[in-house]
């Protein structure tokens, strides 16, 4: 029986090895706070790490070229900052994770899997929704190199169980008391690895750790253009211990009609974990955030 999400969740995600583009003060200081009555824009937000400036941008700018007007207002910060601006009006779009975005509400994972119909309740009486959500995702994952993917066979977490008091797990701190990490990887997988190495959450420090054999076994994010980029071979949760960070537009009710819906909805369908990857890559050798968005946007016909 699945265990309530713990608050800290896939909010991780802002550890990525991407490094969060520089904000130029605080987005939200000219606010007079319902920002929708005073210009009719949809002011489109995002929390403070490149990833999630990179999807905003891409709403923006395919709004933009329907010709609906935008504001952004990006680079605001954490989960609970860019939460209370969007409860407040200072901005009425942002890009979340439905499983993570869930966690933090409170709510725990519905058994029959429906996170969306989940977060629509939730939010409801704050004048808030979901629309469709994408199947690319951000969630953590298990990742080994290929020379120990072979030697033991490995395709799901579920075929360390024979092995895992040989191999070393790296990951972050919070990994040792959050039920997503050591606690559930006992108790869903049976999993007693010989070591738990302190270290970051899914970034360079686990990734060196992986490649010169300090550890066997990391935790990275399922997006990270690392894992591709280094051939790292990404387990299957097939036991479902880690919740889904499937990406999802939240917005204001007082911004959503049909047009806003449609254009949302068919960037949901067009994005994917491997795409965003490949987004993320660019972002990390110093692209512009904007030309990617707008590279994706023409690809896909936006």
């Amino acid at each position: 029986m699945r265990k309530k999400i713990l608050l800290a969740g896939i909010a991780a995600t802002a550890a990525l090895a991407l490094s969060a583009c520089a904000g130029g003060g605080d987005p939200l200081a000219s606010d007079t706070g319902d920002a929708t009555d005073s210009s009719g824009a949809i002011i489109v937000g995002s929390a403070d790490f490149a990833e999630s400036q990179l999807l905003a941008t891409i709403y923006s700018h395919a709004l933009q070229n329907a010709g609906v007007e935008v504001e952004e207002k990006l680079n605001i910060g954490s989960r609970e900052v860019y939460l209370e601006a969007l409860r407040d009006g200072s901005i009425n779009l942002l890009p979340e994770y439905n499983g993570s975005l869930l966690a933090e509400l409170g709510v725990e994972m519905p058994e029959d899997g429906d996170v969306n119909g989940a977060l629509v309740e939730a939010l409801e009486p704050e004048g808030i929704t979901v629309l469709e959500d994408s199947p690319a995702e951000n969630k953590d994952t298990l990742v080994v190199v290929p020379d120990v993917a072979q030697e033991h066979n490995l395709t799901n977490i579920s075929d360390l169980e024979p092995i895992a008091g040989e191999l070393i797990l790296a990951g972050p701190a919070e990994w040792k008391s959050r039920y997503e990490g050591v606690p559930g990887l006992e108790e869903v997988y049976g999993l007693n690895f010989a070591e738990f190495k302190v270290l970051d959450a899914g970034g360079p420090l686990t990734l060196s750790a992986l490649q010169n054999g300090q550890a066997q076994v990391g935790d990275m994010f399922s997006s990270d253009p690392a894992i591709g980029e280094n051939d790292l071979v990404a387990l299957v949760d097939d036991q479902g211990l880690f919740p889904p960070a499937n990406i999802v537009p939240v917005l204001r009710d007082e911004v959503l009609d049909d047009q806003v819906s449609d254009i949302l909805n068919q960037i949901s369908a067009a994005l994917d974990t491997e795409g965003l990857m490949e987004m993320n890559g660019r972002i990390a050798a110093g692209d512009d955030i904007g030309a990617i968005a707008d590279d994706w946007l023409a690809e896909h016909g936006l």
